[in-house]
């Protein structure tokens, strides 16, 4: 689909999605406030954009980073909130800058100019319709990245359905299978349902990965952050993906340290051991799935909470 006609897609599904935030239902927090007057729901924010940070990105995974970076933007605010979350400061803190429509559309066309791979958006889902509308902007504009939907996973198949032919790479987390463990580390018990009934809708969509070379075109990446003492979890995360998404990319990822509240649970509030790493590794390799398996605690400084305000300025 040329930027033409993916603008037009984009305006016609606009409307519906702005009519949502007078009675919000993005998420299934199903919050039913007016965000166009104001109120705030779980993700405190109302109306306006609010953006922490936009930069080449390196440390996504390579078909998404390439060689020249990932062009990065990370939202406040956020719907689901795990205790453990490594961007606290933005997605619990609300630390940001508030932006325009207009605004987030330049944003987008200067990290196109300094030789972005894509176009990433992180935490998307709460500003659905005002990033829609910033997209829409950007293609008249000259916008042709790849659009990539960078997101928790705590999704309505129903809204991932509006997205169909203007995302065109779904990068996803699935952090639990478990609804007890959905309940105790990011109170959303019903996190697992939601999750694989949108991770189901992106497959629909995007089931056949297309490679540039070693960029990904169009495709979905599942990922999962394998959480210290719950090795079953993941195994039971990574055995659902490979028995429902088998031409999907797997995301195995061991970056977990304690950050935010983590010290309220004893049982996560340290990292990964290699014993527990090598356990998944080689899960991971009898079952022979495609995609990336993260270095055993990886650069600890490509987390969220190392990222800085200051790097926003630089694509206004």
């Amino acid at each position: 689909m040329n930027s033409s006609d993916k603008s037009l897609l984009i305006e016609e599904r606009i409307d519906l999605l702005y009519k949502r935030l007078l009675q919000c239902d993005l998420c299934p927090r199903n919050c039913k406030v007016n965000r166009l007057r104001g109120e705030k729901g779980y993700c405190a924010m109302a109306e306006d954009l609010v953006v922490y940070t936009a930069f080449l990105h390196s440390g996504e995974e390579p078909g998404i980073s390439g060689g020249r970076g990932s062009g990065t933007i990370f939202f406040s605010g956020c719907n689901l909130k795990c205790a453990y979350c490594q961007n606290y400061k933005f997605s619990h803190n609300l630390q940001g800058r508030t932006i325009s429509i207009e605004g987030l559309a330049k944003i987008m066309l200067n990290l196109q100019k300094e030789g972005a791979q894509n176009i990433n958006l992180v935490t998307p889902t709460h500003f659905l319709p005002q990033i829609l509308k910033s997209i829409a902007l950007g293609l008249k504009q000259g916008l042709k990245m790849p659009i990539v939907y960078n997101t928790s996973g705590y999704e309505k198949k129903e809204i991932i359905a509006q997205l169909e032919d203007i995302v065109d790479i779904y990068l996803t987390d699935m952090r639990y299978i478990s609804a007890a463990l959905a309940q105790k580390y990011s109170n959303a018990s019903n996190y697992p349902l939601f999750c694989q009934e949108a991770i189901l809708e992106m497959y629909r969509q995007v089931k056949e990965p297309i490679w540039d070379k070693e960029k990904l075109k169009k495709g979905l990446i599942v990922r999962q952050l394998v959480l210290p003492g719950h090795l079953k979890e993941s195994k039971a995360i990574i055995s659902w993906i490979s028995e429902n998404l088998p031409r999907a990319l797997a995301s195995i990822m061991f970056q977990y340290q304690p950050y935010f509240k983590a010290n309220l649970y004893p049982e996560i509030n340290h990292p990964l051991n290699h014993a527990e790493y090598a356990q998944i590794r080689e899960f991971i390799e009898e079952l022979g799935l495609e995609g990336w398996l993260q270095d055993f605690r990886p650069q600890e400084t490509l987390a969220g909470s190392y990222f800085t305000p200051e790097d926003l300025a630089k694509y206004l």
